[in-house]
């Protein structure tokens, strides 16, 4: 789940420090970092993280840019009150001694069809290099707030090994790989 929430960080994938660079705030009500992992062989069980901050830089011209984005790890939500303070207990996240996910990009190849951002995820207090494969990037003026000079979005997906990250618990009835999407919006 927690590498679920670094796919987060996947927006936060670019800059090579071009003048034609562009800097954006990550919009917090319009970000959703996703996970999706094995339950028990049964099902699949969905969550998101609800809250989401960082940054973007983004020059489409040369296809770079950085990201740095920072998850609040109690922000976890699954549906089920139960399960979502589990998964903020010791057993997954601990979020009382990890409080945030973080991802920070390293390098960048991006175009309007996609590309990869490449960077690192740390969840507990541990860091790992992950590649985000991007669906698409997408910049323009805002279509219902045109006071806003710019609005750029990507998605991204990757997957990730929660054991990694030291999170073991009731492995392997539950799912050990950790499918992530990450939905960015980021404003101008």
């Amino acid at each position: 789940m927690k590498k679920l929430l670094l796919m987060l960080g996947l927006s936060a994938a670019f800059f090579m420090g071009s003048a034609n660079a562009a800097s954006y705030k990550i919009d917090p009500a319009h970000t959703y970092p996703n996970f999706t992992v094995d339950h028990l062989g049964f099902s699949t069980m969905h969550g998101q993280f609800a809250k989401t901050t960082g940054t973007l830089e983004l020059d489409m011209a040369a296809g770079t840019g950085a990201v740095n984005i920072v998850i609040d790890a109690a922000s976890i939500y699954t549906g089920f009150k139960k399960r979502d303070d589990h998964l903020r207990s010791p057993d997954f996240f601990n979020v009382v001694e990890y409080p945030e996910i973080t991802f920070k990009s390293t390098s960048a190849k991006l175009s309007e069809k996609g590309g990869t951002v490449e960077g690192t995820l740390a969840i507990m207090g541990v860091t790992k290099k992950i590649t985000l494969d991007v669906s698409k990037v997408k910049c323009g003026k805002h279509p219902f707030n045109p006071k806003l000079t710019e609005v750029c979005g990507f998605n991204a997906t990757t997957s990730l090994l929660r054991s990694d990250f030291g999170m073991k618990y009731g492995k392997p009835a539950i799912g050990d790989k950790i499918e992530i999407l990450l939905e960015v919006e980021a404003l101008r």
